[in-house]
């Protein structure tokens, strides 16, 4: 299946065919204090920065209905994101996994997230499309 938007995501974790749990960080970009003059031109043009994890979040597939969903409970917690990056945990076909079968993952990706390490995650722009990094 070709994710070419959030929504697409969400519907791959329904049509899986053992129950998922959706586990997502929510991400801010600043400069970091030991940045060069270049680097802070870039970042002021809107490139760079560093990934800074502000929140995280898991959900069953069920439980989200759509992309905007995600953004309407985002917002409650009033913090600037810039990407949401995503992932997915597989339960057994007897259980779902749940809200404490994902707090390990979900702080594994915080921690990953904040050493760069961010391959193996999906990431999202704040209009739902997916973001390749470098």
């Amino acid at each position: 299946m070709n994710i070419e938007h959030f929504n697409d995501f969400l519907a791959a974790a329904l049509a899986q065919p053992l129950p998922q749990r959706l586990l997502f960080v929510f991400a801010g970009v600043e400069l970091p204090d030991e940045a060069t003059p270049e680097q802070r031109a870039a970042f002021e043009a809107g490139h760079g920065g560093a990934l800074v994890p502000l929140m995280c979040v898991d959900k069953s597939p069920e439980e989200l209905k759509s992309f905007e969903g995600l953004l309407l409970e985002a917002a409650q917690f009033d913090k600037r994101w810039a990407l949401v990056f995503s992932a997915a945990l597989s339960g057994t076909r007897q259980q779902p996994p749940s809200t404490d079968d994902a707090d390990k993952p979900l702080q594994h990706m915080v921690e990953a997230i904040q050493r760069g390490e961010i391959a193996s995650y999906l990431a999202f722009d704040r209009d739902g499309v997916p973001v390749q990094l470098d």
